[in-house]
């Protein structure tokens, strides 16, 4: 009878998995495995493009490996499958979600006739601009989700609602902070 190195827990089937935050990583193939599943649910249908954004990761990884994941991400993503845009600036915003609702063919009621207008603007803010669009979104089975920069901005992407459990593990996987729009 041979001893092995591990005892088996039956209660333990997942101590073997993927780790809980981005710095337990070892391996850039998986961190590269997460980033995919990732791309994958922002471009729900859509690998073609998921696998033009991973080419683009990839590319910026080799440029400077030493930038975290989630910014190259934002890189790739950028104005095709999420946004980033600064907390004062709501027109741009609108104008990104717009562009993502559409790749579903759905459209955003701003709950004004032109939400470019500058009086619109200058009395509404970029966290109430996404809770209104989170709520629209999620009448017709999407999530907008949106990760902390850590700076003056505010970033996400659109998911199918049916992927919210993923889209969590995945990003905690990577060490990404996201949180529901309407959080």
């Amino acid at each position: 009878m041979t001893m092995h190195d591990f005892d088996f827990d039956p209660d333990d089937n997942f101590a073997n998995g993927v780790p809980a935050a981005q710095d337990e990583l070892d391996d850039d193939a998986t961190i590269e495995a997460l980033v995919w599943q990732l791309l994958l649910l922002v471009n729900p249908g859509d690998e073609d493009a998921a696998l033009q954004q991973f080419t683009a990761y990839q590319d910026a990884m080799a440029d400077d490996d030493a930038i975290e994941p989630v910014w190259r991400i934002r890189d790739a993503i950028d104005w095709k499958a999420g946004f980033h845009v600064a907390d004062d600036d709501p027109g741009t915003l609108i104008d990104a979600i717009a562009e993502l609702a559409a790749r579903w063919n759905l459209r955003i009621d701003w709950g004004v006739e032109d939400p470019t207008d500058g009086e619109f603007l200058a009395s509404t803010d970029v966290a109430t601009l996404v809770a209104l669009a989170f709520d629209q979104l999620r009448e017709r089975g999407y999530t907008l989700w949106t990760w902390d920069t850590g700076t003056d901005a505010t970033a996400g992407w659109m998911t199918l609602a049916t992927d919210d459990e993923g889209m969590r593990v995945v990003a905690g996987g990577l060490g990404i902070d996201v949180r529901t729009g309407a959080a």
